[in-house]
């Protein structure tokens, strides 16, 4: 999915000066997974998951510390939320069971999945939006925000798509959100997180190589946000050939991390002192690492060494799988007043409604 890719953000090129803000909320049914709740929410700002939900426990779990603050201050969104995802999960439920019909399927293991957010320009404080469907990890239905209409990814989406185009309320509704909603409670979240949401982190950087015929690895780790831009340079220009840019990757604690490869199979080592890794950062100074061959790490010199990339990889698989439980998640709506809850609740439920309705 388009927005699924919003998630793991990587901008190669010069100049951090601007920093892309994001509130995104993502919902997940699931038939056929005994493991697995049959439905769950996750709330992120920024990347950073601030509050989660599943059919199990049928309840909302805070994730960070300015979540506590933000629901003392609002003291009945949880329970107006509560009821939203409660919702939810009873439609999401009804829908697998619709689409299971309209791709024939009996039985097997089955996921249905929602999306939608918005992100900002802290610089030049443009925004952009996003609202989607999935099924069984692929594109179903989409909304496009220039053209106000629903968009069918597979044949089988077009009657769904038809009934929500002539549902002038909701897409309105979405007209709305995208335009003016979202932004205000990204901006809400962001005042609440200050601390952690917009802060700088400064990266760790090492040169990483598995064998002697093996690329360079220039890997940072550690940093915050996760708009960084990491490129290999010699005599001072950017190398667009020999490389190979890897994705920003989150880290257990909140952190970022990102490897860019080197190939230096048509480079003598003699000139490896014309090469650096750089690394930038907003907020920071550009972090220059020259190609010395001192300062690899390696998998062939001694036995501490050895256990770098294993590390590395472990925690990329790790974060793979993470990854792909990500794109399973759902939507959830924030929140203030009860007032407010309560009328985006009703507004946003019937989203999931009429795929029932239209192919029953």
């Amino acid at each position: 999915m388009k927005a699924l890719r919003r998630l793991l953000l990587l901008v190669f090129g010069h100049g951090v000066s601007s920093v892309l803000h994001s509130l995104q909320y993502f919902y997940t049914g699931s038939s056929g997974l005994s493991t697995f709740p049959e439905f769950f929410a996750v709330g992120t700002v920024d990347g950073v998951q601030f509050e989660y939900y599943d059919s199990n426990t049928q309840r909302i779990v805070l994730k960070q510390d300015w979540m506590e603050q933000y629901t003392r201050d609002h003291p009945n969104i949880l329970e107006a939320e509560t009821g939203n995802y409660l919702g939810y999960q009873q439609t999401f439920q009804a829908d697998i069971g619709i689409l299971k019909k309209i791709f024939n399927q009996t039985g097997g293991t089955h996921l249905y999945q929602y999306m939608y957010g918005c992100e900002w320009d802290d610089d030049d404080g443009s925004t952009d939006g996003y609202n989607q469907y999935g099924y069984d990890g692929e594109d179903y239905i989409a909304l496009d925000l220039e053209t106000l209409t629903w968009v069918a990814a597979v044949p089988q989406a077009v009657p769904t798509t038809q009934s929500w185009d002539q549902d002038e309320a909701r897409l309105q509704y979405w007209t709305y959100y995208h335009t003016k909603e979202c932004d205000y409670w990204l901006k809400k979240y962001l005042s609440y997180g200050k601390s952690t949401l917009q802060r700088t982190d400064r990266p760790r950087v090492s040169l990483l190589q598995r064998s002697p015929s093996s690329p360079v690895v220039c890997h940072a780790t550690g940093f915050y946000p996760d708009r960084v831009v990491v490129f290999w340079r010699r005599d001072g220009q950017e190398l667009h050939e020999q490389v190979d840019p890897g994705e920003v990757l989150p880290n257990h604690d909140g952190t970022f991390q990102v490897s860019v490869d080197l190939n230096l199979k048509a480079v003598p080592q003699e000139d490896w002192g014309t090469y650096e890794c750089v690394v930038q950062l907003r907020g920071i100074e550009e972090i220059s690492t020259p190609l010395d061959p001192a300062l690899i790490r390696t998998n062939w010199e001694d036995q501490s060494g050895l256990t770098i990339p294993i590390i590395i990889g472990f925690v990329v698989l790790l974060l793979t799988a993470a990854a792909v439980v990500g794109v399973l998640l759902y939507k959830k709506r924030n929140g203030s007043d009860t007032s407010s809850e309560n009328t985006d609740g009703q507004n946003l439920a019937p989203e999931a409604q009429p795929l029932t309705t239209v192919q029953s």
